[in-house]
């Protein structure tokens, strides 16, 4: 059967395509307002939730399975930093991430098996080691764009791989989909 992915991320159409799903890109709008009250990788599964939820509701023909992701950027015990708005926030985020801390990266997923097949959630966390950079070296990454509408403000696929020391978790989920989780939710599901 032919999955629904329920998100506009060319990343994590790729991911699956590669692995040999056959899939339909459905995205859905969902409010990613976090609530103060929630922890990081409970907000990434609520969102993971809702948008498989969303997608369910706008498509009530797919008979096959639904899946949604949210990816969150995180530091021990501070909130989501969310997608920058703009250049100067991008700024921001990525001296703090290059500070040699670690951060942590929680992708969750939301599995809609069928039409009355329970929800499958699940998620992973990649801690994550970025070396320092000059000023010059982030004003080079920020005039590339990439960080426009990515947790954190970058992408471990492109340019700011380089960056990227050490990481301790699935690399396909700091992408933006643990995807031998998925195939695994996949097959259990069928």
């Amino acid at each position: 059967m032919t999955l629904l992915l329920a998100s506009a991320s060319p990343r994590r159409r790729d991911l699956l395509a590669s692995s040999g799903i056959a899939l339909v890109v459905h995205p859905v709008a969902c409010d990613e307002t976090w609530q103060l009250w929630e922890e990081p990788v409970a907000y990434t599964r609520r969102l993971a939730g809702e948008k498989a939820s969303l997608a369910r509701a706008g498509n009530p023909d797919h008979r096959g399975p639904i899946l949604a992701a949210d990816t969150t950027v995180w530091r021990d015990g501070g909130p989501p930093l969310g997608k920058p708005r703009d250049r100067a926030h991008a700024r921001a985020m990525l001296t703090d991430l290059t500070r040699g801390q670690p951060h942590n990266v929680t992708t969750a997923f939301c599995l809609l098996p069928g039409p009355a097949a329970p929800a499958i959630v699940e998620h992973t966390t990649t801690r994550v080691w970025m070396r320092r950079l000059t000023a010059g070296e982030r004003e080079d990454y920020l005039d590339t764009n990439e960080w426009q509408g990515k947790a954190g403000g970058y992408a471990i696929q492109g340019y700011a791989g380089g960056f990227v020391t050490r990481i301790e978790g699935s690399y396909s989920g700091v992408v933006g989909l643990p995807v031998a989780q998925v195939v695994e939710a996949l097959a259990r599901a069928s």
